[in-house]
Parts: C-alpha cells; structure tokens; sequence
C-alpha cells in the first residue's frame, strides 16, 4: 500500500496490480493548473486502481470511468468531465493518460496541443472558440480570463450533478459586466435547495465586484503571507480598476492560484468581512511633517489605526473628558458607526463614567499595548447596567458593542478602569519624590525642554529644565529634536526602505541632508524554514534575533541546549565561544577592554588588532599624535563602527575665546571647577571628569565599572555614563547568563543595594547586583557604519548613544548609564540617582525603562528619528522592584563595604550634574 498526500485528502493506494508512484500531474491536470482552474478534491478516500473506478468520499457515490466513452449527452459528459478531478486523485497516471486520449476534440487534432480536449470544460464561449483553434496556453491567455475560469469552476463546481443549476451558476461568470438581478436570482430559485456553498460562494463573488473602490479591499493585501504579495497587491488595487485585471495581476503577482484556504482570496472572496469603512485619505504634503513619515510604512496595514490616541496629560484634555460627560448626560453615546442609548449616566455608576472619559482624552498607555482602549470586561459592565435596553436596537447587546468598541480583554494591552476608580496607593504625603520639569512645557515653541542634568554654577537660580533650540520636523510637524542633532527621515520620493540623514541647523530647519542606501523592506528571511518579515524580532535557541533587509541578526551569546552533557554545563561559563573566565584583559581597536584574548578573537579581532591590559590604563598621548601648535588630549570612547579608526585622544588648540553663555561644568585634575570644557582647555588643565567637583572625588579611589574598566573615582565611572560595579581594580568577570556558573566573582565584596528590599538585576558580565532597570538592545552594525560615512567618517561611540538616550528620559530622579558587553549587546542600566532612592523613585526607573523599551521594538519615529538609535533592532527588559517591608531585613555589612558605601552615598549627588 502506498500512502500519498494530495491536498487535504488521505489517499491509500493498492499498488498490488498496478505499478503506480506518486508523481506530479500528467497534462490534463497540468492544463486545469497553468490556466488557474482550481482542483477541488473530495474528502478522505480510497481509490482502487486495480479496478479503474473512483468512489467519492462524501456520498460514496460509485462512478465508472469506463461509462465515459458510452455517454452520448455532451451536457452531461461536461458535467462528469467537470467533476472527475473532485472523484479521482491526480496520482492515478494511467487513469488521466486514457481520459486524455477519448476527451471530445482530441481525435479530431491529434497533433495539436494537449489542452484542446479540455476545451469544451471553458466556461465562457470565447473562450472555448479560441481554444479550439489554440495551438498553446500562449493563444488563449487574452481570451481565457482567469478570474472567469477559476471562480466559475470554484463556485459552479458546488452544484453536483445539478445541470441546470451549473448553467445558471456559470452564466454569473460568462461576461465582464456586472451580474444582473435576474441572473443572480435564477441561481437562487434553481441553487438553493441543492448547495448553500454555491450560493454563498457566488454571493461573495457578487459582492466583490467592482461596483465599490478596488481600494476598499486593501485589507485584505495584509493577509498575504509574503511581503512581496503585501506590496503588489496594495499597488494593484490602487492602479487597477477592472476585476479582471485586479485578479490577473494577483495572481501573476503572487505566484499563486485563488484557492479559497488561503487568507487573501478568502477576504477577496467576501469569506471575511470587511472593517469599518476608513476616513478618506488625503495626500500629505510634502515636508510638512518628516517625523510622521516614519509611519508611512505602518500605514499600509490595517493594523495602523489613524484614530489610534496617545497620551495626553494637560488642562486641555481634562477639559474635554467635563465635556464627554455633559454630551452623554443627554442619553446617548454618539459613536462615528454607531449611536448607543444610555441611562442617566449623572445616577448610574457616574465615577465609573468619569474614569471612561478620563482615560479616552488623558489617553494613559501601556508600553505594550500602544493605545488607550478600555477593557472589555469594563465596557460589557458599564453597558450592561448602564445601557438603556429599551431603545437598543435590534440585535443591539452590550457584548455586541463592545466586541467593536472594546474587543481586548488582556490587561497589558487595554486600560482596566479599576485603576481609576480608587485613590491612589501611595497615599497623600508623597510630595516631589518624581518630578517631570518638561511637562507641562515650560519653553517656547521653537525650543525643546530637556531635564537639566549638567547643573549650574549658581546653584540658587539652578532651574531643573534646559530650553534649548530646536528644529521642528516639518511646518506642521511639533516635534522638535535640538540644535545639532542628527536626524534620520524617510525621503519624499523614493520607496520604502529610503532614507535621508540631516541636521538641525541655528536657522530651525533641518539642512545638509545627505541620502543613504534604501534598504530593501520586502526581502524576509528564512530562519529554518519560516519566513520572517522585515524588521520582525524572534528567538533561536538562547539567541535573540531581528530580521533586517533579508539578513538575521541574532546576538553572539552562548548557549546550553537541552541535551548538553553535565560535563558540559559544568564546563559552560556563558562566554563567547566558551572562552575560560579567567581575567587577562586586553584592548581592542574599538577602544573595549575584553577579559582575555580568547573572547577578542572570538568577537572577529585578529591578533594585531588588540594589545594587553585595559583600555583605560593606556596613555593614548604616548606617541604624540598631535602637531606642535597643539595638545593632545585622552579621549577614552568605545565605537559600535568600524569603518573609520577609533581613535582613543583628541588633538586641540589652546582656544582664543569661549563661549560665556556656553555651561557645561568641567572639574580639572587639581580640583577647580571651569564653565566649560573650553574654559578649561583655555586654562590648560587637564579633564578629570565632567560635572561639579565633588569632595568624594579629590583623591583617587579605584571602582571597577560594569563595563570592566578601572576608575581612578566614581565621578569619573559616572561621567562616562559607567556604573559602578565594586570598589577597587577590575580583576573578575562575571557571568554573562543566568545559567552560567559565577565562580569568578566569588572572591568580589559586592557594595549593598542602594534601598532595602530591592529585587535586583545583574548585568552580563559584571559580579555584583544592581537596583535598576536594565536593557539589553540588539544593534545593526551595518547601519552604524552607514552613520558613520555620512558623518564625515567620524566614529558612533557608545557615549553618543547613551546621551542620546538620556534625552528620552524625561525623570531627574533618574539616569542613563551603560556599556557594550563582551558579546556586543548595548547594556542600558536606568538607575535612581537619589543617595537613597524610594520605592517610587525605583518604580519611576523602571516605567522610564519600558517606555525606551517599547519606542524601541516599536520602532517609535519618536526614538528611530534620531541617529544612531535608528540602529536599534530589538530590546529585552529586566526591572527591579521592592519588597514589602514584612520580608526579611538586610543581612549586616561585611566591615570592608563600608566605606564603599559611604564613598557611593556621597558621590551620589553627581549623578544629577554629571
């Protein structure tokens, strides 16, 4: 018994007397596929060949094929013709080799080609006379049109043994013109009683042709399962008008035929119901808002809703929830698509209706849901007390309406109403623990608010916000980004994928733009034989990956599978390429210490291209780089690009004159403060750090950062955007996941949390814990490079990134530190900056954490606007929290921890100026 697969069907066929295979379609089949015919098989069957006859699974109807040559009804033998692939399977070779020798037609022209027996199965008589007269596929392709054969045969072919039923279903199909009343009815009065599928199928048909806009179907383009599909169809269905050319085009377009299990044809087909229709789509102007242009390509989709709200905390919006609540005391909720009766809301349940309006004009989000939608469960309780029944409509239920209002239930991605229903927890006596300097905005239009973390040298007029200049996107755009900056916007005129990198000029305008490669949008990847979209995140193994252009990018980090041997968990240390956790560092060409040679040569460094001992503890100056008119200056950096040199100093002048307006607070190595980082140099001191002097720092007391560099004092770690991991010189490294052994940082006195209670995070590769917020970002080192040769060659550091990243962090309680790990991830630590943080403050941390997080895998034009962060790919989060005071205290200091502590407690401050 040889068991095949055809379609849905189970197929046994007993090969004891016939020699069969599973082979491809013979040409009769081969016809019914090239002229886009869909073949309907029958239901799980078994076929004896032995006996030439074919049993059909659902009736069980028993049809011999040796009665075709006695029939004398051509109707009738086009019926059986039309039905024979729906009785036998196409595996059945000798069967189909003698249909096709005794087919009408084939003794007449013997030598023609082989489709000219299927001629009279055409549906439309043009059809049937060219293919006559065709010798080839070629000659009736005009004619032959496919949307006429393919959903004639589909939805005809319901019809059984029904004859006059079928000539009534195939006159539906037989002109290009819209069906008429009379035919449509005659197929009801004749169909009825004997297929609901045909009726169904043909009233899909109807209601799909192009009496509407063609473009009132493009959501069905999003059902396509390739991105190349996605795109012709939205492109077909804008310049196309006919049906004829609209199906003819998807189905060369696509590459496949409109059978009805595929998602597309099944929306084209009417099986899935259209949304609401959208509001009519203007063109927007050119330049009028370039940051919005990063949501063309959302747009496309039917997941882009142009209602979609975001938050919006002012006196504005509070204004208009009071408003929301006038307009419904007068009984009805008026919707665009909809009216809904209610009571009087001012008696029934009037908070829960407050906290309705509230949270659709404040528009309070989730960093995972993107939108402010109430719940479900909220939206049937509300209506089911609160609706007026008796002037609902028919068929009108509150868990009708809201499954159109409302349709999620999952508390991550809707608004729970609960949350507003109650005070709050922390009670009344919170005062200023987090502040928000930049909201509402304090500064002019034409300026952007940034938390003020440099300080000021008059500390009694210090204002915690900066107004700085800006450029807005556009003439109607109202997102500005700050003098200076590099911005990355979607070119007018080219594809998607096309992009521009400009800057912000003294005029307010984005100028110097220069254009980058496209990157091709619509290549996927194939990741085990499943296609991944553009700019789709996902998983293999312990890996994380992001599809960019056709190419996964997955991270370096190494992993255990399930069937690893104990000897080989005992002997996994987590490190690149199973490096041992030994600590011989060396520095690499892109300015980072690694822990040993074994792990830079594992990240791609050949042997010349890193030297012994830690980046840090090098004197870039020692070769004296610099001309004689100038001082060379160390400038430690670690750069993500790696198409121009890394250089580690900087050459400079003795400047004629600085700036006086200019503060950006600078301590020298003797302790003096200066302005400005200009001031200093025009002093000629040397940068200790960046920020206030502080006392904590005068003299030098080495830490060990997360990034495995040693600080001579913790202001100048925090300067360089490092938290600290212990005190003392780095001389460990730790794990790098959480199943990797730490037997290394064994030996470490770790610091104590900064706050009671803390659930910490430890960051890959460092030994001691940390009360923060952590982000691991996965970045495309391609595009860095691109950032880099539109830059005049000048290197992406990791120091960039992270004061970029400082911009979006909108808490002064809270700041940006960060590294690149060992295996090339950007570690992102946000961490309170208070001596000793709440528990608010904590929690404050970790909300400014997902909202990076989400602008991140969201690709927010509010972050991917800005060069390098364009780069970014993808991000896990990990937050801390804290415990209830009930747990169990702190255990005691070990006596060496205490002055750490202290050192940290008073160098805490910098952080706020650093």
């Amino acid at each position: 018994m040889l068991h095949c697969n055809y379609g849905c069907t189970c197929i046994t066929v007993d090969t004891e007397e016939t020699d069969l295979k599973c082979l491809s379609v013979l040409s009769f089949l081969r016809l019914f596929v090239d002229t886009g015919v869909a073949l309907t098989p029958g239901e799980c069957t078994v076929y004896d060949v032995g006996a030439i006859s074919c049993f059909f699974g659902v009736s069980r109807r028993h049809m011999n094929i040796e009665h075709l040559a006695t029939i004398k009804s051509e109707s009738r033998l086009k019926h059986l013709l039309q039905r024979l692939p729906s009785y036998c399977p196409e595996l059945m070779n000798e069967l189909w080799m003698c249909i096709n020798s005794t087919l009408p037609g084939v003794s007449r022209k013997s030598d023609g080609w082989v489709g000219l027996g299927c001629c009279e199965l055409a549906i439309s008589s043009e059809c049937r006379r060219e293919c006559r007269q065709a010798s080839s596929k070629n000659d009736i392709s005009k004619v032959c049109k496919k949307v006429t054969e393919v959903m004639g045969s589909l939805c005809c072919s319901y019809s059984g043994r029904h004859t006059t039923c079928r000539e009534y279903c195939q006159a539906i199909f037989r002109t290009d013109s819209t069906p008429t009343v009379s035919q449509i009815n005659a197929v009801k009065e004749y169909c009825q009683s004997h297929s609901a599928q045909l009726l169904s199928c043909v009233d899909n048909f109807t209601k799909s042709y192009p009496i509407r806009s063609p473009i009132d179907s493009l959501y069905c383009c999003d059902r396509a399962e390739a991105t190349h599909c996605q795109e012709a169809c939205r492109r077909i269905l804008r310049t196309m008008s006919t049906e004829h050319e609209i199906m003819e085009g998807l189905i060369d377009e696509c590459g496949s035929q409109p059978l009805p299990q595929e998602p597309m044809w099944q929306c084209f087909l009417g099986s899935a119901h259209p949304p609401s229709p959208p509001e009519e789509e203007t063109p927007h102007p050119a330049k009028m808002d370039c940051a919005k242009l990063h949501c063309c390509s959302k747009a496309n989709t039917s997941l882009c809703r142009p209602t979609e709200l975001f938050r919006s905390c002012n006196v504005q919006s509070d204004q208009g929830a009071m408003n929301d609540i006038k307009l419904w005391s007068n009984g009805t909720i008026k919707m665009p698509f909809m009216n809904i009766p209610v009571l009087d809301i001012r008696k029934c349940l009037p908070d829960m209706w407050k906290a309705v309006a509230c949270s659709l004009q404040i528009k309070p989000c989730h960093s995972k849901s993107r939108g402010s939608v109430i719940c479900k469960s909220d939206c049937v309780d509300i209506l089911t007390q609160c609706g007026d029944m008796k002037r609902f409509h028919e068929g009108q239920t509150p868990e009708r309406i809201c499954e159109l209002l409302s349709p999620i239930d999952d508390p991550e991605r809707c608004i729970p109403l609960h949350r507003y229903l109650t005070p709050s927890s922390l009670g009344d006596s919170i005062v200023e623990e987090v502040l928000h300097p930049c909201n509402p905005n304090p500064c002019p239009s034409n300026h952007l608010c940034q938390v003020n973390r440099k300080g000021c040298l008059d500390e009694l007029s210090c204002q915690p916000h900066l107004c700085v200049p800006g450029c807005k996107l556009g003439e109607a755009s109202e997102f500005l980004v700050q003098q200076d900056a590099r911005i990355q916007v979607p070119t007018r005129t080219g594809p998607s994928g096309c992009h521009e990198v400009c800057s912000c000029g003294p005029s307010g305008r984005l100028e110097n733009c220069l254009e980058m490669p496209c990157v091709d949008t619509n290549k996927p990847c194939i990741v085990g034989g499943q296609r991944k979209s553009h700019g789709t995140s996902f998983r293999m193994d312990c890996h994380t990956c992001s599809c960019f252009a056709g190419d996964a990018i997955c991270s370096a980090r190494e992993c255990l599978s399930y069937d690893s041997s104990d000897q080989d968990r005992r002997h996994f240390t987590g490190l690149p390429c199973g490096c041992p956790d030994r600590f011989v560092p060396v520095c690499a060409s892109n300015g980072r210490t690694y822990p040993s040679a074994c792990v830079a040569r594992c990240m791609g460094f050949k042997d010349h291209q890193f030297v012994f001992g830690l980046c840090r503890l090098s004197n870039p100056c020692a070769g004296k780089p610099c001309q004689r008119n100038q001082r060379c200056i160390p400038k430690y950096r670690v750069c993500l690009s790696d198409w121009s040199d890394c250089p580690q100093h900087e050459c400079v002048g003795r400047p004629a004159a600085c700036d006086k307006n200019s503060v950006e607070p600078a301590c020298d190595t003797d302790g003096l403060l200066h302005a400005s980082l200009c001031q200093l140099q025009q002093a000629g001191k040397n940068l200790a750090y960046m920020g206030h002097c502080q006392d904590a720092c005068r003299k030098p007391r080495q830490v060990c950062g997360h990034n495995g560099e040693t600080y001579n004092t913790v202001c100048e770690a925090f300067s360089d955007r490092v938290a600290v991991d212990y005190e003392g010189p780095c001389h460990a490294v730790g794990a790098m996941s959480d199943v990797a052994p730490d037997s290394a940082c064994s030996v470490i006195p770790c610091p104590a949390l900064s706050i009671p209670g803390c659930q910490p995070v430890t960051p890959p590769g460092a030994c001691c814990p940390i009360c923060a917020s952590m982000l691991q970002i996965l970045w495309n080192k391609e595009q860095m490079n691109t950032f880099s040769k539109v830059h005049t060659n000048q290197p992406v550091t990791v120091h960039d990134v992270l004061q970029v990243l400082r911009l979006h962090v909108s808490v002064p309680q809270c700041d940006v530190f960060g590294y690149l790990s060992i295996d090339h991830q950007l570690v992102v630590l946000i961490a309170p900056v208070e001596q000793q943080p709440t528990p608010l403050q904590i929690e404050a941390c970790s909300k400014e954490a997902e909202k990076i997080d989400s602008l991140i895998n969201y690709a927010s034009p509010t972050l991917v606007s800005h060069v390098p962060l364009s780069a970014f790919l993808n991000s896990e989060i990990q937050t801390s929290s804290i415990h209830s005071s009930g747990g169990p205290g702190p255990s005691p200091l070990p006596p060496g921890l205490c002055f750490l502590l202290g050192l940290l407690m008073a160098a805490a401050s910098v952080l706020q100026q650093v």
